[in-house]
């Protein structure tokens, strides 16, 4: 019987080729799934996720970018910063900030129910913002952004206050990471970029994208024998999905044969099934794997993932992950029907695991799509 650490290794090595795939394209990562098995995802764009030091950045597919800083690692007081800014020449940066606000934190409660944030910059108070308690967050205004844009890219020391209370944003790591967006959004040498400001034509900034539209058909109607197609052909199914991945990507898949994993059948269309079984089971995180196989024999699987934990009844699969038992960082994907495969139609991360708020402080995507239903309504 495997230990809970033998468990957890394969289901770390699923999620780290997961980010790496992201590393190294976004979506354009379908070649590289294509390899190992799995299907075939629709051109969606381009999307990227950056981590350098105290500093992280994730691009989508439409070309809007999210850079999330943080503390430094020796902090008493939690803060992240999120800088969001769209694609396209002229379009404005827009800045939020989130006080750490995870278990128990006594000097948080003696704050008032609203109260007056100051943006502090070597030293010199800059200007206010206000803050609920109950969320800790706020907008801060134009008049703030940029003086917080230009420090991040110097030597400068950056601290929030109230009263004596200071939390200190990190600059580590920031120049690297603002720099991808201006390398991504197409910004280097133009009098918009973050880094390199130069006189170049605002005409190389790439535009924005509209997010992709998927419309999700209904399923069709069960058949009289769909109950039992997955025990009928058991066998035969088992060594087409092992066919299809590696142990290190399921490991409860090839489970002895005494012991064989069950298996369970969805009728997806006219002449697919969607065959599950779990994957992985670790202290705080299951995966169940997906495939889409014929309905008829020879039964050709093709592998959609091995991470998903929420089934499809709707069209969609979906998987929602902690990063860490805390539960202070998550990460999520979305994988949704079209009537003839499955597209990886959503991904993001909540930002680095920094104790900043349970389930995480921010979304930052790198997938987005319009995943509608026939009638047109959003899901």
């Amino acid at each position: 019987k495997p230990t809970m650490t033998q468990l957890a290794q394969p289901f770390l090595r699923a999620l780290a080729h997961t980010f790496l795939a992201l590393l190294v394209g976004g979506l354009g990562s379908a070649v590289i799934a294509a390899e190992k098995g799995y299907l075939a995802l629709a051109d969606h764009g381009e999307g990227f996720h950056f981590s350098h030091h105290d500093w992280e950045v994730a691009c989508d597919n439409t070309r809007t970018c999210r850079a999330a800083g943080y503390h430094p690692d020796n902090a008493d007081m939690a803060v992240s910063v999120l800088l969001t800014r769209q694609a396209g020449h002229s379009t404005p940066v827009t800045a939020q900030v989130m006080l750490g606000q995870y278990g128990d934190a006594p000097d948080l409660s003696a704050l008032p129910a609203s109260f007056m944030l100051g943006l502090v910059i070597d030293g010199q108070s800059l200007g206010r913002v206000k803050i609920k308690k109950d969320s800790l967050v706020a907008d801060l205004p134009k008049k703030l952004v940029t003086p917080l844009i230009h420090a991040l890219t110097k030597n400068s020391t950056i601290e929030f206050a109230y009263g004596d209370m200071r939390w200190q944003l990190s600059g580590t790591g920031a120049t690297a990471t603002l720099l991808k967006i201006d390398e991504f959004q197409g910004r280097l040498g133009t009098p918009s970029a973050f880094v390199k400001k130069g006189a170049k034509s605002e005409a190389s900034v790439r535009p924005a994208v509209p997010a992709p539209t998927l419309v999700v058909p209904p399923l069709p109607k069960a058949t009289a024998d769909d109950d039992t197609f997955a025990s009928r052909h058991a066998s035969a199914l088992l060594s087409a999905l092992r066919a299809s991945a590696t142990q290190d990507e399921c490991y409860d898949l090839f489970a002895s044969d005494t012991n064989a994993p069950t298996l369970d059948a969805l009728r997806i269309s006219d002449t697919h099934m969607l065959i599950s079984t779990r994957c992985r089971l670790a202290a705080y995180n299951f995966g169940y794997g997906h495939w889409l196989v014929n309905t008829q024999p020879p039964f050709k699987a093709t592998l959609v993932t091995t991470i998903a934990n929420d089934g499809t009844a709707n069209g969609t699969l979906s998987a929602s992950h902690k990063g860490r038992g805390l539960g202070d960082c998550w990460s999520s994907d979305e994988w949704s029907w079209d009537g003839r495969q499955f597209v990886h139609t959503q991904s993001s991360t909540t930002g680095k695991c920094r104790l900043i708020a349970p389930g995480g402080a921010w979304q930052l995507p790198t997938i987005v799509t319009d995943v509608r239903n026939e009638s047109g309504m959003k899901r």
